[in-house]
């Protein structure tokens, strides 16, 4: 099976703008931006998506959510505020098969989303 963009990104074969890394997970910036500030943080570990993972993924997928946090303080969004979105699956706009939580920030966002 062949590797996914971002595993290549995780294995520096393609470049990125890189925000944060640790052991776990990796932020970087998107190449579409959807708002003034778009950042994709990523586990290392590859779950394709967040309905298929499984109970062994519980502290990889805690620290994502923690490190969403702290990664959009790090980017100046905390005190107006920001969104997070998982697509999971082609009907909700997945476009690389590997759990991804989008940080989105810097303008107002409008409800229901697209």
């Amino acid at each position: 099976m062949s590797k996914t963009l971002f595993e290549k990104i995780i294995a520096r074969e393609i470049p990125a703008q890189i925000v944060y890394e640790d052991d776990l997970v990796i932020a970087f910036r998107d190449i579409n931006p959807q708002a003034p500030t778009h950042v994709l943080l990523i586990p290392k570990k590859p779950i394709s998506r967040i309905a298929e993972a499984t109970p062994e993924d519980h502290k990889v997928l805690g620290h994502l959510m923690l490190k969403a946090g702290e990664v959009a303080e790090k980017l100046g969004l905390k005190q107006n505020g920001f969104r997070l979105v998982f697509n999971n699956g082609a009907d909700a706009g997945e476009a690389v098969p590997h759990l991804h939580c989008h940080i989105l920030g810097g303008r107002k966002m409008t409800w229901p989303p697209g």
